[in-house]
């Protein structure tokens, strides 16, 4: 079978190709690839090539698919896993196997499986990672999410505290604490705030957005209310940091003087993890979640703090399997709403400058279906594009009657009328 993807020949060399998928194998899986939404780590690794730690060294030879937040239609099962999967089965995919010992993951380091291709062959070692998940969902979109969804509950989960006295971990974010999310209102930034807020198992009382983008901020308002979150139980405040004279002292002001005991940082920069740091709590964690692409990347410290105020960090890159399915359950429960991070859609041939280009575009997620052709277009400028389009027109009705948030009905039109590529 023939597919069309997007695969890495080394520092930002990116291809959309066709070519010839082998034989699969007994202990296979052939999948149609439906969605795919591009993360910063995909940008990182088109960056570094086979220096970023998850690429194969011969991609100059042997390049491998890019893109690892998908979902599709399993179109065939190997008789190995065919107990456990069938197809015209939705799925989604857990990129990360820390289980097998390796680094290599889905959109990174195989050939023949990456979020950015029509059609893939998952290779067994996904399946004895229990790594494919199925997915019962109508709309494919929210399947893509589920990954950066369980980024940010594993950061969540990875937090911990220690009661004094005693040297037990206790994991998890502080119940009814004072949490401060840094530079949060990108996408992932956007997910933590909604996580935070509806998790039904542990919430913070006080939670601090903070931002320098006042047009980021406003959206991120409108989404998630201050009156919505009061209404929950918990006073949520932002903050364009860049306005306030000093953003640390007026931060521990807001937690009544005794800093935070969360602290989740969304940006590699050194500036806000230092800020981050003078903003914790006795016993604070402060979450390292951004990756830099730097790997000289440092900040300094306070090991006063540490010392005699037991302060802590804790980094995290990527949630494991039981986060993703925590995501796929709140879905389905519709207690979060991942579709709020997406701002762009797209198709397959809009990946390879997506990619490279994506710190420079502003707004949100981007989603491309891999089976239309269509250039990136943020959902807000569909109107403008619709005067001599009729398929950015219909969108746009679509998506203007659902506050500008991308839905099952906008999905499920543009798959029906898109231009295959």
């Amino acid at each position: 079978m023939k597919t069309k993807a997007v695969r890495i020949y080394g520092k930002k060399d990116l291809r959309l190709e066709e070519f010839e998928l082998p034989e699969m194998k007994d202990d296979e899986i052939l999948a149609q690839v439906i969605s795919d939404s591009i993360c910063m780590s995909s940008h990182k690794a088109a960056l570094q090539g086979a220096d970023h730690k998850r690429v194969p060294d011969d991609i100059h030879v042997n390049p491998t698919m890019i893109g690892h937040e998908f979902s599709g239609i399993i179109m065939e099962v190997g008789k190995k896993w065919q107990h456990k999967f069938r197809k015209g089965q939705k799925f989604s995919i857990q990129p990360a196997m820390p289980q097998t010992g390796s680094l290599d993951a889905p959109g990174y380091s195989f050939r023949y499986i990456g979020g950015d291709a029509t059609h893939i062959i998952i290779p067994n070692i996904v399946m004895e990672a229990d790594c494919l998940l199925p997915y019962d969902g109508e709309a494919f979109f929210p399947a893509s999410l589920s990954e950066p969804m369980s980024c940010v509950v594993g950061a969540f989960h990875a937090s911990y505290h220690i009661p004094p006295g005693t040297y037990n971990h206790e994991m998890g974010i502080r119940e009814n604490g004072k949490m401060a999310i840094l530079a949060g209102v990108g996408p992932m930034g956007l997910g933590a705030i909604d996580y935070a807020l509806h998790n039904p198992d542990r919430r913070p009382g006080l939670l601090v957005v903070t931002d320098i983008d006042d047009s980021r901020l406003a959206r991120a308002s409108c989404l998630f209310t201050p009156e919505h979150a009061a209404g929950l139980g918990i006073k949520l405040v932002y903050i364009n940091t860049a306005k306030v004279d000093d953003p640390v002292r007026h931060m521990r002001e807001l937690s009544e003087g005794t800093g935070f005991d969360d602290v989740f940082v969304f940006a590699p920069v050194r500036q806000v993890v230092e800020q981050g740091d003078a903003i914790l709590g006795f016993d604070g964690c402060l979450n390292f979640f951004a990756g830099p692409t730097n790997p000289e990347f440092k900040a300094e410290f306070n090991f006063y703090n540490v010392h005699y105020a037991f302060t802590h960090i804790v980094g995290t890159s990527g949630g494991n399997t039981d986060d993703m399915r925590e995501s796929l359950r709140l879905m389905g429960e519709g207690k979060i709403n991942p579709a709020m991070m997406i701002t762009h859609i797209g198709g397959l041939d809009a990946v390879v400058d997506t990619t490279l280009n994506l710190p420079q575009i502003p707004g949100g997620k981007k989603l491309i279906y891999t089976n239309i052709s269509m250039p990136l277009v943020s959902l807000y400028k569909l109107k403008e594009k619709g005067a001599d389009n009729i398929l950015y027109a219909k969108l746009h009705e679509i998506v203007a009657q659902n506050d500008y948030i991308w839905s099952l009905e906008a999905e499920k039109f543009l798959l029906a009328n898109a231009t295959p590529i």
